[in-house]
């Protein structure tokens, strides 16, 4: 008897906790890195590459300098540290590229913008607008305008044309403004041209402020990338004559590298942690 009424507990305990608020369960996929991959592409403006194709360049890069250290050292754990540095490289570029992108695009959305409000001031309807930035807006914006004309001229589907031109943009700011567009073409009305006006005001604004900021501490950050770097610079040297670096090939040598590898990767992540600035995030997309 007593038995069976700590089995009734336990299923009524088990009951209970199981009836309770729950986060809801992630939906894991195992496209979710290429997803990712695929939008840092396009945020960096690079077309015509995979992630499939990224993800083989930085296995293929990182296997060369493995075997080219390796040659010239004959210390393993040297020649993984050097080969993991070169496989990460391809994705440090195409992050380096993003980020001069959305310093380009953030420059240059307030001209596009005025652009904007120029044509729907002199009678050109919204789409006729858009399209025209294709032909005579910045240079940098030309391309995905052009398209959203030529996919708007196919379907004339005004809605999905804007969806495609938010995907090729993958701008933050991109997405204020096609959205922005959406409810102005949805809910009509005559103060579009003072919304635009308002957000050119507000874009460049924001870019001179940010602009300021980088620059104040574009010098530190570099000297900090530029302090991490030099040990792994001089061993890199050392590693040319394999007597200077025969110690590593000893399991207390590698520990001592491995430790370093480990504090220079916190040091690193702490060091960007603390130098960014605040980004917006695409919550529209």
């Amino acid at each position: 008897m007593g038995a069976l009424l700590g089995l009734l507990f336990g299923l009524g305990c088990l009951l209970v906790w199981r009836s309770g608020s729950r986060a809801p369960a992630r939906q894991t996929s195992k496209d979710g890195w290429q997803e990712k991959t695929r939008e840092l592409l396009a945020q960096a403006g690079i077309e015509g590459v995979s992630p499939g194709q990224l993800m083989g360049a930085s296995a293929s890069l990182g296997f060369v300098v493995f075997v080219l250290v390796l040659g010239t050292s004959h210390v393993p754990v040297i020649a993984l540290a050097f080969g993991g540095f070169a496989g990460l490289l391809p994705f440090a570029l195409v992050r380096r590229r993003r980020t001069q992108r959305s310093v380009e695009l953030r420059e240059l959305w307030p001209d596009a913008v005025d652009n904007l409000a120029s044509g729907v001031r002199a009678g050109l309807s919204l789409p006729e607008a858009l399209t025209a930035l294709g032909v005579r807006g910045p240079e940098q914006l030309r391309s995905p305008f052009r398209r959203f004309g030529e996919d708007y001229r196919a379907t004339g589907r005004f809605n999905e044309s804007l969806n495609t031109l938010k995907a090729n943009l993958s701008d933050p700011v991109g997405d204020r403004v096609v959205e922005a567009l959406r409810m102005a073409r949805e809910v009509g009305g005559t103060d579009l041209g003072r919304l635009l006006r308002t957000l050119s005001g507000f874009l460049r604004e924001d870019a001179r402020t940010r602009a300021e900021l980088e620059t104040r501490q574009g010098w530190t950050v570099n000297a900090a990338r530029l302090a991490l770097a030099a040990p792994w610079l001089i061993l890199l040297l050392l590693s040319t004559k394999p007597q200077a670096v025969e110690a590593y090939n000893q399991p207390a040598g590698a520990v001592v590298l491995l430790a370093g590898g480990g504090v220079s990767f916190v040091a690193y992540r702490v060091m960007i942690r603390i130098a960014r600035l605040p980004t917006e995030r695409r919550v529209l997309k």
